[in-house]
């Protein structure tokens, strides 16, 4: 019998997978086992390494193995579309994909489904500064597949006057600002290189990391190095979670900032997610404690 306290694992059992590289500093099967288990529900979580090469492999496997869905992370967001079978229209107009739906259809086959929740999550955090961040200047750092979410995110719910994307590789950055043209109404996205973009930061009220630097195991290393940009009135906001506090964050909030880190982000499109799977809301106290619990706060 399957209970609150532990779920058997078994033949019937529906495997769900977190695809990316690396995964090693994941929190999801965290959250989202420990949904499984205080619900009753048969189903795993399984964080698996997949290096670019064989992305196309391992999503084919969910189809052939049964999984009931997938979560994808860097630096598969964007790869993985053509892949897929279909996507929603939101994931779509982000051109990335974050959540995989492994959907039987009518002539019994498996149907893989793409979908991107990270919109929901980037937006979950800031509700409480959207009325300030109204028409103000914003800086997003990175150009990859959680650049995509957050991009089309403030484009469509916060309408900034000045959206500046700092991006290594300018042509990607220019490529990301093409692809969001049609939600670029107001012509206030663009693209600068880092070298240059030191006064879009300082002159930011929102500044958003949009890249892995800084991830666990790499503590040390920040995606801007100039900490004197920041200053008392910005919001920095790091979509990174795994360390809490990133030198990003440790360094804005020295400088007065006001800090927001990736965790609220990573459990708003995780409870999206596990909705989409399973039809049931993700326990989010029971998952809380647990992460406390993990992280020894």
């Amino acid at each position: 019998m399957i209970s609150a306290t532990h779920v058997l694992i078994d033949a019937s059992t529906r495997p769900i997978a977190l695809l990316g590289d690396p995964v090693a500093h994941s929190f999801s099967p965290l959250i989202h086992n420990t949904g499984f288990r205080v619900q009753g529900l048969s189903y795993v979580y399984l964080a698996c390494r997949v290096p670019p090469q064989a992305l196309a492999e391992a999503v084919a496997g969910l189809r052939a193995l049964g999984f009931a869905g997938a979560n994808v992370t860097i630096p598969h967001k964007e790869a993985v579309l053509p892949l897929l079978d279909r996507c929603t229209p939101g994931a779509k107009a982000v051109g990335a994909v974050n959540t995989i739906l492994c959907l039987p259809n009518a002539q019994g086959k498996t149907e893989l489904v793409g979908e991107n929740t990270d919109v929901a999550g980037f937006l979950a955090p800031l509700k409480p500064f959207l009325p300030s961040l109204e028409n103000s200047e914003v800086v997003i750092l990175g150009a990859g597949g959680a650049a995509r979410a957050v991009v089309y995110a403030l484009l469509t719910h916060v309408h900034p006057a000045r959206l500046t994307l700092l991006a290594r590789n300018p042509k990607r950055g220019e490529t990301l600002a093409t692809d969001m043209a049609a939600y670029d109404t107001r012509h206030v996205l663009r693209v600068v290189p880092f070298a240059a973009a030191g006064a879009a930061v300082r002159t930011a009220h929102l500044v958003v990391n949009a890249t892995p630097v800084g991830m666990h195991p790499h503590d040390q290393e920040t995606p801007w190095p100039h900490a004197t940009d920041f200053h008392e009135g910005q919001l920095v906001y790091d979509l990174i979670y795994n360390p809490l506090r990133t030198r990003l964050l440790r360094e804005a909030a020295a400088r007065g900032a006001t800090t927001i880190g990736g965790l609220e982000m990573l459990l708003a499109q995780a409870a999206a997610a596990y909705k989409w799977w399973t039809g049931h809301e993700l326990p989010l106290q029971a998952v809380r404690a647990a992460l406390q619990s993990s992280l020894g706060s």
